[in-house]
């Protein structure tokens, strides 16, 4: 069998010599070994220059910053959650800062959102519509692997926006507390109930016709008729000042209610309470009778107000009494 040969012709540009290379076999297999090689080590080159991967350790770089994209994906949300709350916890705020008679703040600060705010546009905490970019935003294959390091250190500029803004709502929410705390302590220490079930027998007069001394005078109170031994209830919370025995009240006894306010019972068969003990609205303080100047059982309440005798009806609805 004949050998195979490549032939290969060089025929140069005008008159000149034609030249004949003529390739056996072996330098046929040898040039297509050489030019599978070359190919095998160009793919290589491209591989380990633009590939990730090529090494053991470019396989372990992507392996990382998968993980990382999806550890900031992760932390996107719970920004965006975080980042809801703290709004409605802003606009719950107002509500009850309004409910406690405080000053509320402008509506931006309500409805702001601190989540991937640019701090080149926008201080922490006010709201902008230019340079918002949320991790969710972003392809994980458009960004550059040292670019997720930048981006993970740039929520903790959201983060702090965030601690700043819950700081401002603790503190507050702190004030309202306050504020609330207050207001219930006074409500809970304005007598606003009556102190007796019966009949408003004789009302709050600068002026009144004694039924005993059959003579004119104030009568700085009111007179609820009731049965004997009827239950006498604090009107309010306060503290005992004072349980005697006076000439033409009998049986009395005062409770300061703090705020300039003071209740003084009269005509009680018996006192349950003693100098100094707290009182909350409600309790059984004394019972109904008929001691010191009185035509029947009833009980006497006043209401002092910085020192001065005060209308009782004007504090409590006499729901319960009848005229």
């Amino acid at each position: 069998m004949a050998s195979r040969h490549w032939t290969i012709l060089i025929v140069p540009p005008g008159t000149g010599t034609t030249r004949t290379i003529r390739i056996g076999p072996r330098a046929h297999r040898a040039l297509l070994g050489g030019a599978l090689a070359s190919a095998l080590l160009v793919a290589s080159s491209i591989a380990i220059l633009f590939t990730p991967y090529a090494t053991p350790s470019a396989r372990l770089l992507l392996a990382q910053n998968t993980r990382l994209q999806a550890q900031l994906d992760q932390i996107d949300k719970r920004l965006a959650m975080l980042s809801d709350t703290l709004t409605a916890l802003g606009a719950r705020d107002q509500q009850i800062r309004l409910l406690a008679d405080l000053p509320t703040e402008p509506a931006s600060r309500v409805t702001e959102g601190p989540v991937g705010t640019d701090t080149a546009d926008a201080r922490i905490g006010e709201p902008t519509t230019q340079g918002v970019k949320t991790l969710a935003s972003i392809a994980p294959n458009a960004l550059p692997m040292p670019f997720l390091g930048r981006l993970g250190f740039s929520s903790r500029v959201d983060i702090d926006g965030m601690i700043r803004r819950a700081t401002e709502l603790s503190k507050s929410f702190r004030a309202v507390g306050d504020t609330l705390t207050k207001n219930f302590e006074r409500i809970a220490s304005t007598p606003s109930i009556m102190p007796t079930v019966g009949w408003l027998s004789s009302q709050f007069s600068q002026s009144r016709f004694h039924p005993v001394l059959h003579q004119s005078r104030p009568h700085e109170g009111i007179d609820l008729s009731a049965p004997m031994g009827a239950p006498i209830v604090a009107p309010a919370a306060g503290r005992v000042i004072s349980v005697s025995n006076e000439p033409g009240y009998g049986n009395t006894f005062q409770i300061d209610h703090g705020n300039g306010i003071v209740t003084r019972f009269a005509h009680c068969s018996r006192i349950v309470v003693h100098v100094g003990q707290q009182v909350t609205r409600g309790q059984l303080i004394a019972t109904v009778g008929n001691t010191g100047l009185a035509t029947g059982p009833h009980l006497h309440y006043e209401v002092h107000v910085n020192g001065q005798p005060v209308d009782p009806l004007k504090y409590v609805l006499p729901e319960k009494v009848s005229n």
